[in-house]
């Protein structure tokens, strides 16, 4: 079965239990072999690896994590792939960087990233136009998207980021049905097709790159818009989505999913909250044991739309306390590199809450000493916050000490649901 045909992307969905595990008895040691073999830095790390031993989910647990942090060091060392890629970075399509930077590889044939499949559950199909309103510079969502829409027969509006009038106004000349991009992005195209006395046609919504809070999801549903999510990333494409059913996140199938303890490679018991650690199976890119930071557990049972593979829970916040705002990701070294920039200040902290019209709000407290508080100006930090967070936020000014001593410097105030 092709994509476009039946009620499923394609027959692997729907696999049993026995045949999903002879696959993976087949595909991993396969894998395993690719990357020892094409890519240096797992040539280093599973040296003393037998492929042929690592056939089964559980047999992983025998292999190091990679962590991201890893990563960033060995692509300092190694640009720009740090010798993870599988094939020399001339003979990728693409060179994407996000922040941090990291650098992630990417290719423009069918469904690379893995997404047609989540595209398809959402209800694209051949006919559709769709809206796609993440970022093409630099970053690879907008290009994710792009691949996922395509792998689908439907057609794509490179819409990228802002512009907010001219988004409704593309919308509605070309007759968009489909948006993607972060959850937060379409009630602002809504509100502003709505003040503009615009009538959009878009019923279907895919988002990413933040959390999709229950009371948005329920604004897009009274305005007649199914709004799904998917949990990717740039350095391992899909990892698991939503279907129509709404019943947890179902794991992709080009990937393997463990929920360990955070900190370690230790599988944690089925429905216990750990971090997901993924190892996928693309040749390009062979990613082994790879840990996302984020926390999610694992559901029993399979979804009622028919699709066998495991589920989890979706996200459920940061093993670290790196942090999505706006659909980027905040990290601890910035917080660092923001407070080094500026002897008067002692310490910063993050704080991200949700605002009543849903949307993030991000807040920067910073810590200064008495003397240097005495006349001191928010506005002469909020350059230097924009460059270094990429994100704007409001300045707040406060006393050396009064910051919680809990050596949290990302505070995630928003409820989840």
């Amino acid at each position: 079965m092709t994509a476009g045909a039946g009620e499923h992307y394609d027959d692997l969905e729907t696999r049993s239990a026995e045949e999903r595990a002879r696959w993976i008895a087949e595909a991993l040691p396969r894998q395993i072999a690719n990357a020892k073999m094409n890519a240096p830095a797992y040539a280093r790390l599973l040296a003393d690896i037998d492929p042929a031993d690592i056939r089964s989910v559980a047999d992983l647990a025998a292999l190091p994590v990679t962590r991201k942090a890893a990563l960033v060091a060995a692509q300092e060392e190694d640009p720009p792939f740090g010798g993870y890629a599988a094939r020399p970075a001339h003979e990728f399509d693409h060179i994407f960087q996000s922040p941090g930077p990291i650098y992630e590889p990417g290719m423009t044939r069918h469904d690379w990233w893995r997404l047609g499949r989540f595209a398809f559950a959402a209800g694209v199909r051949a006919g559709d136009i769709v809206q796609n309103t993440f970022a093409y510079h630099l970053t690879p969502a907008g290009m994710m998207f792009e691949n996922a829409a395509r792998a689908v027969g439907a057609t794509s509006i490179p819409a990228g980021t802002g512009q907010t009038e001219l988004q409704v106004r593309a919308a509605a000349a070309a007759g968009a049905t489909a948006y993607v991009g972060t959850p937060d992005y379409l009630k602002i195209i809504l509100e502003k097709a709505d003040e503009l006395g615009i009538r959009l046609a878009i019923d279907k919504a895919l988002v990413g790159g933040g959390a999709l809070f229950p009371s948005l999801r329920q604004y897009y549903a009274e305005r007649g818009i199914r709004c799904l999510q998917c949990y990717a990333t740039a350095d391992l494409g899909n990892i698991a989505y939503e279907s129509q059913a709404m019943e947890g996140m179902i794991v992709d199938e080009g990937v393997i999913v463990e929920i360990v303890r955070p900190g370690t490679g230790d599988p944690v018991p089925e429905g216990e909250v750990g971090e997901v650690v993924v190892t996928t199976f693309n040749p390009d890119y062979p990613l082994i044991r790879f840990a996302t930071g984020d926390l999610s557990a694992v559901m029993p049972g399979e979804s009622p739309c028919g699709r066998t593979n495991m589920r989890i829970r979706g996200w459920m916040g940061r093993a670290d306390q790196t942090t999505k705002i706006k659909g980027m990701f905040v990290r601890p070294e910035q917080v660092a590199e923001l407070v080094a920039r500026f002897p008067e200040v002692h310490r910063a902290r993050v704080i991200v809450e949700r605002s009543p019209d849903e949307r993030d709000v991000m807040t920067v407290a910073l810590e200064l000493d008495e003397a240097a508080l005495s006349g001191a100006e928010p506005e002469r930090y909020g350059k230097t916050v924009a460059e270094i967070l990429k994100l704007k936020g409001t300045i707040r000014l406060v006393e050396k000490g009064s910051l919680p001593n809990d050596g949290k410097v990302i505070d995630d105030r928003r409820e989840y649901g």
